[in-house]
């Protein structure tokens, strides 16, 4: 039998470009423009699935979910939304819809994910306290950022480990942090680890614990961060920094469930989450033999990517509101950043990432007297951040530099924010591999998708194209109609 769909939105384009898709998709379709109609056709039986916008003249659908889902608990919800935070996400997944989607919306997976929604067997609504849902962990309302928090929301109520990769400051730990508190497991603990900043030789002991004795120095017993973290979240940040020992150890965490202590002999039993994190490339660390490629599988069993600040440029107004907000919460004067300084922000590399822009608000904040941050002073301490460099790295990009000179702009903006120190080693093969990956996404995307095209612009065979694709995970841009 055709399956019929429930829609129900306050916007009659909205409504007539859904009831032609789905009907040339082969389903029966019955819309309206209230949610006391659909609450109507819902508690009358009638309809397969229901595809609803939050807000709607006399009821948010968010209100109205409980009621769908006591009434008909089988009954796969989509909610549409053009208030694309995180907390809607999670709201949505909270009350038990199938599934969240931004507006705009792309039809051709909507239609995917009514079909997979019509035969998946049902799944229990995820759970999350009244007063957690003021809260906002993580800010902006970019095309991006709306596949981060539909891929949290997901996996909000599992166990799946994680690997979270992304560039220094996009925000990995928060990330992790935002899964632990909105998961089923925010009761626990959340204890983070950062392999870059302990000594090598001491990350078995910190990870696992060691007993009185096992090494020079080990005076007493010491509880590891598996241990601090039972029942709870353990997030490994920098996880292409642990030793090859470490490694093996925990690789045996992951398959038994269990682990020793430096100098132990008991196996002990575990319940800990994990979530990994990097900015390198794990797959050339295997190759180059530094990484086990069995541990890394066992990792990476859901991949998450974050994107660079320059990639969700539109988020910046509100990331910059978001850490004034902040600021003033911790008694710095409020302040208002004038258009044009936006606009600067946002034409701006970012090598940074949004820990970049952070710094970047509170020294603002905190250093200039004006109520109003102007362009002249946010290109004044963007320039302040590479001393003497002979590049405008603040005004927009005109194609007017040389590969060369943007190269050479963004690593000294790189070497700047080591202040004092190197960056770790290993740099030329870094930079060479985290080269590729911006050069084919920006291929792909100069040619629509076309990868003869861009095999052709990259002066690459079509095959050898098609396999870096594949190894770096390049998400390959497509044109498609979206609502």
């Amino acid at each position: 039998m055709t399956a019929t769909i429930l829609v129900a939105d306050d916007d009659a384009a909205i409504r007539t470009v859904l009831n032609q898709a789905l009907t040339r998709a082969g389903y029966e379709v019955r819309i309206t423009s209230n949610a006391a109609t659909l609450w109507r056709w819902v508690s009358a039986g009638e309809g397969d699935l229901v595809v609803t916008d939050v807000v709607m003249p006399d009821e948010n659908a968010f209100d109205l979910l409980p009621r769908i889902k006591k009434a008909r608990p089988d009954l796969p919800v989509l909610v549409m939304s053009a208030q694309n935070t995180f907390m809607t996400a999670i709201r949505a997944s909270e009350k038990g819809a199938y599934d969240y989607l931004p507006k705009p919306f792309d039809l051709t997976e909507l239609i995917a994910i009514i079909g997979r929604a019509l035969a998946e067997p049902k799944r229990k609504p995820a759970r999350l306290d009244d007063d957690m849902q003021d809260g906002m962990p993580l800010v902006g309302r970019s095309a991006a950022m709306q596949e981060i928090y539909r891929v949290l929301a997901r996996l909000m109520q599992t166990d799946l480990t994680l690997m979270i990769t992304g560039e220094s400051g996009t925000g990995k730990e928060l990330v992790a942090k935002a899964l632990h508190d909105y998961g089923k497991r925010r009761n626990g603990p959340f204890v983070a680890i950062n392999m870059a900043a302990i000594p090598r030789d001491l990350i078995e002991s910190e990870l696992f614990g060691h007993e009185k004795g096992a090494f020079t120095g080990a005076q007493n017993r010491s509880t590891g961060r598996f241990e601090q973290a039972e029942g709870g979240t353990l997030f490994l940040d920098e996880i292409g920094d642990m030793p090859m020992d470490a490694q093996t150890r925990l690789l045996r965490v992951l398959q038994q469930g269990e682990y020793t202590t430096v100098g132990g002999r008991t196996p002990i039993r575990t319940d800990v989450r994990i979530v990994a994190a990097t900015n390198k490339d794990l797959k050339h660390l295997i190759n180059q033999g530094l990484f086990r490629e069995d541990l890394y599988y066992r990792l990476n069993v859901v991949p998450l990517r974050l994107p660079p600040l320059r990639d969700r440029a539109e988020d910046i107004p509100d990331l910059v509101r978001h850490f004034m907000q902040m600021a003033e919460k911790e008694g710095l004067d409020g302040k208002r950043f004038d258009n044009e300084a936006l606009d600067v922000m946002k034409a701006y590399a970012w090598p940074g990432n949004v820990r970049e822009l952070e710094n970047l608000v509170r020294r603002l904040m905190a250093l200039y007297p004006q109520d109003v941050i102007t362009r002249e002073i946010v290109d004044t301490e963007l320039r302040s951040d590479v001393p003497d460099s002979p590049i405008d790295k603040a005004a927009p990009r005109s194609g007017s530099l040389t590969i060369a000179q943007a190269v050479e702009e963004n690593m000294r903006s790189y070497f700047a924010s080591f202040g004092d120190n190197l960056p770790p080693p290993g740099l030329y093969d870094r930079v060479l591999t985290e080269m590729e990956y911006p050069l084919i996404l920006a291929a792909l995307t100069a040619t629509r998708g076309n990868q003869i095209k861009a095999a052709d612009l990259l002066g690459l065979n079509r095959n050898t194209l098609r396999k870096k694709i594949r190894e770096l995970g390049v998400s390959v841009y497509r044109s498609s109609r979206s609502a």
